[in-house]
């Protein structure tokens, strides 16, 4: 008698497991028979050297079936204004967010908390480099090897030697990891080639260009680290403001690819922002299908622009997708 009654309690046990497990199952599979909605935090949303990203987000959303907003953000995002958008999209039952971190006191901790409440991927990584990578997942081009490359293109153009060949290096902001790691990878190729780094200066998005440029001691180069500071640099190059230096850098818009060929700019590395926005995207997507599946970060190329090859065939696919 007490054998038949443990052996009921076992069947009940394992019958209410089972119902328990196809509960779960049913509510993550109808959670799962909705798009899922994500939502893209990035500075100045709409400027159009987003354009490839935006391109790269709207075709994975398409391929994904996801629901995807972009925020409208001005030039000028905080950290603080970010933390709070986040926060509203939260409120606005939004399931996972791709965010461009501002520099901010403490904001890696504070990313870190809002982690547990939602899945967030980090493009362009430009928080602290104490945030475990685990933790919030980055989509970026190998930011060391862009500023390398850079630099072996300089030193192909002077058969390797830079003897007393004078440098300076513009840059939106030192506080960035990415923009700092950019230019570790310059300086270290060009150790010892007998170049000279004559200045660092950082840009402001509000900065006026021609005057805080052509006010800096001359150089024989201008190696820009990002969009905003390439334009700058060609802009102040094509009104003669640069006293004849020329112009090197890493840039993503129909801007950059103008001065490009126009000669403004001598050579430029572009990061595939298209597959940066479509990774990104894709990743967070299959992570709200399925729950179990964990993201990483996502590494991406990046292309060496010059003149005479701007309009091969395979620069083509690239050129389309920073026109979108």
């Amino acid at each position: 008698m007490k054998h038949n009654r443990k052996w009921f309690f076992t069947v009940e046990t394992v019958l209410a497991a089972c119902i328990f497990i196809l509960a779960i199952q049913m509510i993550v599979e109808k959670r799962s028979d909705h798009p899922p909605k994500i939502s893209v935090i990035i500075p100045d949303s709409e400027n159009h050297h987003w354009s490839a990203f935006r391109y790269g987000l709207k075709m994975a959303a398409q391929d994904t079936g996801s629901e995807l907003l972009i925020v409208s953000t001005g030039k000028n995002l905080t950290a603080e204004e970010e933390l709070e958008l986040i926060s509203q999209e939260i409120e606005q039952d939004t399931q996972a967010v791709i965010l461009q971190p501002m520099p901010g006191a403490d904001f890696d901790q504070k990313l870190k908390k809002l982690e547990k409440k939602i899945p967030i991927m980090l493009v362009k990584d430009t928080v602290s480099q104490n945030l475990p990578e685990a933790t919030l997942p980055v989509a970026q081009p190998d930011q060391e090897a862009m500023g390398r490359a850079l630099a072996e293109q300089l030193l192909e153009d002077y058969n390797q030697n830079l003897s007393g060949k004078t440098i300076g290096i513009l840059l939106e902001a030192e506080a960035f990891p990415a923009l700092a790691s950019r230019m570790k990878g310059l300086k270290d190729t060009l150790k010892d080639t007998g170049a000279v780094f004559s200045w660092t200066a950082s840009l402001s998005l509000e900065e006026p260009k021609q005057s805080s440029l052509k006010n800096k001691k001359q150089t024989d180069l201008v190696i820009a680290l990002d969009n905003h500071s390439l334009t700058a640099a060609a802009e102040c190059a094509a009104a003669n403001d640069l006293h004849g230096a020329l112009v090197y850098g890493i840039g993503n818009s129909t801007e950059a690819i103008y001065f490009l060929d126009n000669r403004i700019v001598e050579c430029l590395i572009v990061p595939d922002e298209f597959s940066m926005g479509y990774q990104s995207l894709k990743e967070l997507a299959e992570h709200c299908g399925k729950r179990f599946h964990k993201m990483q970060s996502v590494k991406v190329t990046y292309y060496v622009f010059r003149q005479e090859t701007l309009y091969s065939e395979k620069n083509q696919e690239i050129l389309f997708t920073m026109s979108q």
